[in-house]
């Protein structure tokens, strides 16, 4: 959580101006007002990218690169746009170190695959955490079927916290990658990734991030970081789902294989042989969503405009608003209460189901998602099958909480 200074400084944060930006916030569940509590999962759009989007569609749309045609052309011109944005957002060196995926989970695949068939061995370590997305295990599993790679797994402790001292211990000289998490999906745990990076590097290992919740909830610079490779999503990002980005440092991405074949990743096919073309298109096979890139480039736009360190105060607010809150209620117990976290908030209540309160809620507009969010290991390492989740966004108010609050003490009773 942020500073209570830093918090302070976001008094001025006008959520009633934000929420309007947002259609969707208007509707009505069950004839009650939606109260959206699952942004972690996917946020809701502003106008601005629903209407690049639209704008893409209806004015602009051809597909992309080789095309001679004005359509074609100004298509090419905003698809990479985007690029250059996502660079400036990341702050990565060039927009050649920036790779349009369809998500986080394509793009921790493309460097499982591709890195991962060209530069590493039977033998060879990777560490994740108990933290991570299925995301970012699955791929790592895959990849040892194939080649025989191992994988070592760092511990937390009972409150969420990553803990340091113990991931160092499992640092050796056959370690190759480290592939964390940067914001936990399921606790809202940030993990220490200076440290990390510092060590892992120090060890001659290179390390990816799993970005898709921390590049939402507050600035992030790959430069700064020293990261090798880093992924997120634009649908979180208050963007279109159906596209993500992979950024990797152009040494790295270079010395990659691609990771499929096809249209607008070659430089000349033969029946022979095939030339590739340089980093970024040679991962990029195939027609891509050049829609997404309109409405990517328009999400960054939007929260550039209000900006990250603006939000990420207002949702450190919310975090401390809500877990003052959620304790006032019998028997409910936090899960994942780490030193260091974002916008998002676990829990159980004794004794009844989650989907069950999931269901309860919903019929009251109130949208959480329940179960193991795709992270079971977690699950089963605080002995249980799944939590409420409860995840925050620019346009979340301390009056969602409060109905969220409110119908959960209705809950209790009816199960009291």
């Amino acid at each position: 959580m942020q500073s209570v200074a830093a918090v302070a400084e976001n008094t001025a944060f006008d959520v009633a101006r934000r929420r309007a930006d947002f259609p969707i916030l208007g509707k009505r569940v069950y004839d009650k007002p939606l109260v959206f509590l699952d942004s972690a999962a996917s946020a809701q759009k502003p106008q601005s990218v629903i209407d690049a989007v639209n704008h893409c569609y209806t004015r602009e749309y051809a597909n992309i690169h080789r095309g001679v045609y004005w359509l074609s052309v100004r298509a090419t011109e905003a698809y990479e746009g985007a690029r250059v944005k996502v660079q400036r957002f990341l702050n990565a060196a060039s927009e050649r170190e920036i790779v349009f995926t369809k998500s986080t989970t394509e793009a921790i695949n493309l460097v499982a695959t591709s890195h991962g068939a060209a530069a590493l061995n039977a033998g060879d370590e990777i560490i994740l955490s108990q933290l991570e997305h299925h995301a970012n295990i699955v791929p790592w599993q895959l990849l040892r079927q194939r080649i025989g790679i191992d994988i070592k797994v760092a511990p937390i402790d009972a409150q969420g916290n990553f803990l340091l001292e113990e991931f160092e211990k499992l640092l050796s000289p056959r370690t190759r990658l480290v592939a964390v998490t940067h914001t936990s999906n399921a606790l809202g745990t940030i993990t220490p990734v200076d440290e990390i990076i510092r060590m892992a590097h120090a060890e001659g290992a290179l390390v990816l991030l799993d970005g898709a919740q921390s590049v939402v909830h507050g600035p992030v610079d790959v430069q700064a970081l020293d990261v090798d490779f880093f992924a997120f999503s634009g649908h979180k990002l208050y963007g279109p789902s159906g596209i993500g980005v992979l950024y990797g440092k152009a040494d790295l991405l270079s010395a990659m294989p691609p990771y499929q074949g096809g249209g607008d990743m070659i430089r000349r096919v033969t029946f022979e042989k095939t030339e590739f073309a340089d980093i970024p298109s040679r991962f990029e096979a195939g027609t891509p969503h050049i829609a997404g890139a309109y409405g990517l480039s328009a999400a960054i736009d939007y929260v550039s405009a209000i900006g990250m360190d603006a939000i990420a105060a207002h949702e450190s607010e919310l975090l401390e608003y809500a877990t003052q809150r959620l304790q006032e209620i019998n028997s409910l117990r936090l899960i994942g209460t780490a030193d260091d976290k974002a916008g998002i908030v676990s829990f159980e209540l004794d004794g009844v189901h989650a989907h069950d309160i999931g269901t309860i809620l919903d019929r009251e507009g109130i949208a959480v998602r329940v179960g193991h969010h795709c992270a079971q290991p977690l699950m089963d390492h605080f002995g249980i099958t799944g939590t409420v989740r409860a995840s925050f966004g620019l346009y979340t108010d301390k009056s969602d909480i409060d109905a969220l609050v409110q119908a959960l003490g209705a809950v209790r009773e009816i199960f009291d």
